[in-house]
């Protein structure tokens, strides 16, 4: 069995905690698009644990994970990142393994593309850690992957402090390469966890370009970053938050209105109660109603099989929820997703009012147990993107989590 796991929406929708939980009956773990600007954060009895690069199934000893050909790797931050993951009293060694079709950043990518996005008349608010370079290189067929560390002709390529710097990380990169494309072959008969960065509205094409990420974070990406054939993935789930977040820069039509005293009060809950500050840089992220017709999109173009919705506790004191399911733009009412920025930066949310259940979903352990109110939230949103959702998620720990729909059987 394969299954795929999305970001359904912006990002930061605590796919690392999905990973985690359900790696218990993978076999591997292959993470397939991103690099170090992801951040996937896994509680386990208490213990946190953020990940950048590394796979989310680490944390299970048993476990082999893999970074996928269409991830781009900052070495440095890879190793100080498995030296943390060391420390943490979890062995690492041969069970972390790197495609040679996956692509290196630079030192010196860091701060192009910083300086590239300051040059933006309207940037894009990239994490700086080079990534947004690393791809472009690769467009220009002017990168370099794993493969090409012993290919001589190649190498004669660099010098300098770019050359320092490959050698001083050559043979433990080498040490971990695999040909992941065999591999998967090789796997085809296990249970395999495909794990995405990101979300798909930050995919470089089905997102909201040109404010998006660089590498492919929609469903289809599984299959171009692990090297296996789509007919190969047998269940696409999309992780959601029960409210909308982004980083960054772009359009996000349903976020509170800080000018609004009380969409105001409601960011600042909504943010600290969801602890919504970056894994990766620590800034505060952009807080708003659930987006329904953006959820909806993602689910159509992703072919998502189901959802996962993720903070649904965030709303346990709430007296009303509110959720978006439309635009009004220019006098129009919208229900689906526009291509165009400047409609998007135009769009004011149309609202549906929900009834809050004023008890704490934290404790609840199957669908049946949750109050009524909460279920009629979820079964709207199934309703609305016709898509189920299978899988809940109540709060940071791993088992604050349960199954509606076992994704491992078809």
């Amino acid at each position: 069995m394969k299954i795929v796991i999305i970001g359904a929406q912006w990002g930061d929708e605590g796919k690392g905690k999905i990973v985690d939980y359900l790696a218990e009956d993978a076999k591997y773990v292959v993470r397939y698009s991103g690099g170090p600007n992801a951040g996937h954060t896994i509680v386990v009895d208490g213990k946190q644990f953020a990940l950048h690069q590394v796979p989310s199934g680490i944390l299970y000893k048993d476990k082999q994970v893999f970074l996928g050909s269409g991830m781009v790797i900052d070495a440095e931050a890879l190793f100080q990142e498995l030296q943390m993951i060391k420390d943490n009293g979890i062995d690492w060694e041969g069970r972390v393994f790197i495609s040679d079709r996956a692509q290196l950043i630079l030192p010196r990518y860091r701060q192009m593309d910083k300086d590239r996005d300051a040059s933006r008349k309207r940037p894009i608010g990239t994490t700086g850690r080079g990534m947004g370079i690393a791809y472009a290189e690769k467009a220009h067929r002017d990168g370099l992957r794993l493969a090409d560390l012993d290919w001589e002709e190649k190498m004669a390529e660099f010098e300098g402090e770019d050359l320092e710097y490959i050698n001083k990380y050559k043979e433990r990169l080498l040490s971990m390469r695999v040909d992941l494309a065999q591999k998967m072959w090789e796997f085809r008969k296990d249970n395999i966890l495909f794990e995405g960065a990101q979300g798909a509205m930050l995919d470089i094409d089905s997102g909201t370009y040109p404010y998006v990420s660089s590498g492919a974070s929609c469903a289809a990406g599984a299959a171009t970053g692990c090297g296996i054939g789509p007919h190969n993935l047998d269940n696409i789930m999309g992780v959601f938050k029960a409210y909308e977040t982004r980083v960054g820069n772009g359009p996000m039509p349903t976020e509170f209105n800080d000018s609004d005293e009380s969409e105001s009060e409601l960011c600042r809950y909504v943010r600290d109660t969801g602890r919504e500050y970056g894994v990766t840089t620590g800034r505060a992220r952009r807080c708003g109603y659930l987006d329904l017709v953006a959820l909806r999109y993602a689910c159509r173009v992703n072919s998502l099989d189901s959802l996962v919705l993720t903070h649904i506790d965030i709303y346990d004191e709430m007296d009303q929820i509110e959720a978006c399911i439309g635009y009004e733009i220019d006098g129009k009412i919208v229900t689906d997703f526009p291509a165009n920025i400047d409609k998007l930066n135009r769009a004011k949310p149309i609202l549906q009012k929900f009834d809050g259940w004023k008890t704490s979903l934290k404790e609840c352990r199957n669908y049946k147990k949750m109050p009524k109110n909460a279920k009629e939230y979820v079964e709207f949103i199934e309703a609305f993107t016709g898509t189920p959702v299978s899988i809940i998620s109540v709060g940071y720990e791993r088992n604050q989590t349960f199954i509606r729909k076992n994704p491992w059987k078809k």
